[in-house]
């Protein structure tokens, strides 16, 4: 089949990859002008993205993270050491993203085409770009997020992702930019404290092009605090020109005024190794927190994958694992069965995993509003 897939980050690569192996002239279409290279931070190691590696031909780049092999637990009289927590794989976002990317033939990742409307006909889909022009494919995957275009034609234009009431601020710098006593702290370890309505944790991932020598990670830290209702919502997401963005903030966005508040609260909130973190990184960024499930993750022939179909808060760690999951399920039916079938078949099994994981998120969100 032809398959356009609207999205270029890692649902669509995921896809995209995986679908070309098996024979299809598969081409990305990824609004962004330069790619999304630099725009992730640090992920989990989940069963699911180890074995979309796998699947792709891509072993090497589960070798490629850091192992945490004890946690360390920030309270009111001090850290707590766990050394029982199972061992757990820090990944880069970034890496994974380089290896997918390059992985795409010339021709078969296009940048700068923003899809404003699809539209299905009987034996194909229509895919109408920003600049008026269009394209067709026998099936449409919309792999393109939290904005997604492609949810509207299959689950309504009412299609709207709920915002939570908290934000994620984040960071990801050097590891070498750490204090002595913060990197004594926090290195090698995961690392966790709660207070009321706002946890924060952080973690080693690799270096930018996959280093894990020590000295060339990086450290990954994420500060979950709220931020009720629509103006407390459009400050924090307001960049350094005055624009309010509608879900996140990328790193050099934030204002040096609002970065100094930052730190200033974790100065005042935070244990000194978290506040060593935030001070130490130049450009934080933010993620607000959003819940939206698809009631319909397939049409005739489009299919939605990742958060295009459900926005799962952070927490799970499975944002990317559910991509994944996405796309090695998707793969299975095409490959078994005619397209109709093969697409019912994939929104069945998918719509339920993405449900528990969405409830199990908001559950685990719920301590922060």
């Amino acid at each position: 089949m032809r398959i356009a897939i609207i999205g270029g980050s890692l649902a669509g690569l995921f896809a995209a990859t995986l679908l070309t192996q098996d024979g299809h002239d598969v081409i990305v279409y990824e609004r962004s002008l330069h790619g999304l290279e630099g725009r992730g931070a640090g992920l989990l190691g989940k069963r699911e993205t180890f074995a979309v590696l796998r699947a792709a031909g891509c072993e090497h780049v589960a070798r490629v993270g850091v192992v945490a092999r004890e946690r360390i637990v920030f309270g009111d009289t001090g850290p707590t050491i766990d050394q029982k927590m199972p061992p757990q794989m820090q990944i880069s976002w970034d890496y994974i993203y380089r290896v997918f990317r390059q992985r795409m033939a010339n021709g078969s990742y296009l940048l700068d085409r923003k899809v404003e409307q699809l539209r299905e006909e009987a034996d194909r889909v229509v895919v109408r770009f920003s600049d008026g022009s269009e394209t067709a494919a026998d099936l449409v995957i919309g792999a393109d997020g939290i904005a997604s275009v492609a949810r509207a034609t299959v689950d309504s234009q009412a299609a709207a992702n709920v915002y939570a009431g908290y934000v994620g601020w984040r960071g990801l710098l050097p590891e070498r930019d750490l204090p002595g006593f913060a990197a004594s702290d926090l290195l090698e370890r995961f690392a966790y404290f709660r207070m009321p309505h706002s946890h924060v944790l952080g973690f080693l991932v690799p270096g930018p092009n996959g280093e894990t020598k020590p000295g060339d990670r990086r450290y990954n830290w994420v500060w979950y605090r709220p931020a009720i209702g629509p103006t407390a919502r459009d400050d924090v997401l307001t960049d350094r020109e005055g624009r309010i963005h509608p879900y996140s903030l990328p790193p050099g966005a934030i204002s040096e005024r609002a970065r100094e508040r930052l730190v200033d609260d974790a100065k005042r909130l935070l244990p000194r190794s978290f506040v060593a973190a935030v001070e130490a990184t130049r450009q934080p960024f933010v993620q607000g927190i959003f819940d939206y499930e698809t009631e319909r993750m397939i049409s005739q022939r489009i299919a939605l994958v990742g958060d295009a179909a459900f926005v799962v808060r952070p927490h799970t760690g499975m944002g990317i694992a559910k991509a994944a999951a996405d796309a090695m399920a998707l793969r299975k039916h095409l490959a078994s069965a005619p397209l109709g079938e093969a697409l019912q078949q994939y929104g069945r099994e998918r719509r339920q995993a993405g449900g528990a994981i969405a409830a199990s998120g908001r559950e685990l969100g719920a301590h922060l509003v």
